[in-house]
């Protein structure tokens, strides 16, 4: 792999973060592709991983941007997001609003949970209305205490059409123990206002991905995005799920590793000629990342 960044004067890293009830440990293939070119940082989103329990936790987006901001003092120079699921939202957050989407450079989303962009379309409402009750089953479940409920709940409904095996039971206590976040969660997207006129105004390369077996809600999410967001690079996983970072590595870190090198060429480029590189978007087209 080619390392253009080391003769760049701002040599960028990648902030990727994870899904709900997962751990910045979801990116460790995504780190291997990238080898020595960037520094990757894979944080836990609040309340997941290693981070602490649910006492006081951010219930809307931008405060979980802010528990993210020593991420950002770790790297110096311009930044690439890829975000997955909730950790989608919250990276499309940090490069929507300030104080840090003047450093993004790229983005990319992987099934973002933005269900309020689905509110404005009459076509689309009713599947945030669903998502809506689904949130608040779950969150009933564990207002009950009802926590296996709770998770099951969940990964159901995540899984989609898609036929997963059951975690192990490691996997499952590992939920248990966290799922009280999810409710934090569910408050967070679903309390996030303007995302198409936020979506509209990305200027930044965009990489899009979902998959067919994944829920429809987020496959729309996408849909929607890739018609908002000026250039948007996206690529539909037919026989992929929600979970297709992990189940579809293979395919996935390789484009977003093309995507993240063609954004710092474009970067290089954009600094030699005086051009902005926010206009992108209108001055260059790319095609499609090579399968």
């Amino acid at each position: 792999m080619s390392d253009n960044s080391q003769n760049f004067p701002h040599k960028s890293g990648v902030i990727a973060l994870h899904c709900s009830l997962g751990s910045g440990r979801q990116w460790a293939r995504l780190t291997e592709e990238l080898g020595s070119s960037h520094q990757v940082l894979a944080p836990d989103i609040s309340g997941y991983g290693g981070g602490p329990g649910c006492a006081d936790l951010p219930t809307t987006l931008a405060e979980g941007v802010a528990y993210l901001g020593a991420a950002f003092e770790n790297i110096e120079g311009p930044i690439h997001l890829v975000g997955h699921s909730y950790g989608g939202a919250i990276a499309f957050k940090i490069a929507t609003a300030p104080p840090f989407a003047g450093r993004v450079r790229s983005l990319t989303l992987i099934e973002p949970v933005l269900p309020t962009l689905l509110k404005e379309n009459p076509a689309d409402r009713r599947l945030h209305d669903l998502f809506t009750e689904f949130a608040r089953n779950v969150s009933a479940d564990l207002w009950n205490g009802m926590y296996l409920e709770a998770v099951d709940r969940f990964t159901s409904y995540w899984n989609g059409s898609e036929h997963a095996e059951r975690p192990s039971a490691e996997a499952w206590l590992r939920m248990i123990k966290r799922i009280e976040k999810v409710a934090y969660d569910f408050t967070a997207a679903l309390s996030e206002e303007n995302v198409t006129s936020a979506a509209a105004a990305i200027k930044v390369p965009t990489l899009l991905l979902s998959g067919g077996l994944s829920p429809y809600l987020t496959q729309r999410i996408v849909g929607r995005l890739s018609s908002l967001v000026a250039g948007a690079d996206a690529h539909h996983f037919p026989a992929a799920g929600h979970m297709l970072p992990l189940t579809h590595a293979k395919l996935v870190n390789p484009l977003i590793a093309a995507h993240i090198r063609r954004a710092d060429d474009l970067a290089m480029v954009s600094l030699a000629s005086g051009v902005d590189a926010g206009s992108w978007a209108t001055d260059l087209e790319f095609g499609p990342a090579p399968k």
